[in-house]
């Protein structure tokens, strides 16, 4: 494989897991304080369907989401008719299936460290000095509770880095587009290439080495 085609898959993951990590900061955040604060009996409906591809074949949850988000669904018809967006079987297709794989795995660790007794108080405590709740937000929970945050992204990107299941289904596997390394991988060991499939892969041993460390170092220190 030359380094022209080799940059094909590359681009696409590193996309991804550029994408992936604002949405797990973002939206993944926002999902985590809302399962460990609300006591709405919807909450447990939305955090399955968050956990789902934890316990439900990636290839089976992907062709579901073929389903609900194809240009012939109503969400998929309204987002490629209103905004011209194609959910499916184009780049947003594989960043959303890589955002699905590792939003569980980003929500876990920080919904945890949401639901900390000493966090607790010390929210309290501040609410009790009249600080407004989104200053004691941004300027006490997120402080006290970034590591747990950390340690939700290396996961969630170590997941969506190497998802292959749901991003086929969603992505189509299309050459020179929605073809992650790990989809890439598979392409190469179909068409007999053992030599580009042992490459990528020893790329993305060093990616997991990578969130190894990252993630021992992120652990050692101490969490409220």
């Amino acid at each position: 494989m030359t380094a022209e085609e080799l940059s094909f898959p590359i681009y696409p993951t590193l996309k991804v897991c550029g994408f992936s990590f604002v949405l797990f900061l973002l939206l993944g955040t926002s999902l985590a304080f809302w399962f460990a604060r609300s006591r709405h009996s919807i909450v447990k409906a939305v955090e399955f369907l968050v956990t789902l591809p934890l316990v439900f074949p990636p290839i089976a949850l992907g062709y579901l989401l073929l389903l609900v988000l194809g240009t012939q669904s109503p969400l998929g018809g309204f987002f490629s008719d209103v905004f011209g967006i194609k959910l499916i079987f184009s780049q947003t297709g594989i960043v959303l299936a890589a955002f699905i794989a590792g939003l569980p795995l980003f929500i876990r660790p920080v919904q945890s460290a949401l639901k900390s007794v000493n966090l607790k108080e010390i929210e309290d405590t501040a609410r009790l000095c009249g600080t407004p709740p989104l200053k004691y937000f941004f300027f006490i929970t997120l402080p006290i509770i970034r590591n747990s945050i950390a340690a939700g992204l290396l996961l969630g990107l170590a997941r969506a880095s190497g998802e292959v299941g749901i991003t086929m289904m969603l992505g189509g596997n299309i050459s020179d587009r929605t073809n992650t390394l790990s989809l890439e991988i598979f392409n190469s060991v179909s068409r007999g290439d053992f030599e580009t499939a042992t490459f990528l892969c020893l790329l993305l041993v060093g990616f997991a080495c990578f969130i190894y460390v990252a993630l021992y170092l992120v652990q050692s220190k101490e969490v409220i």
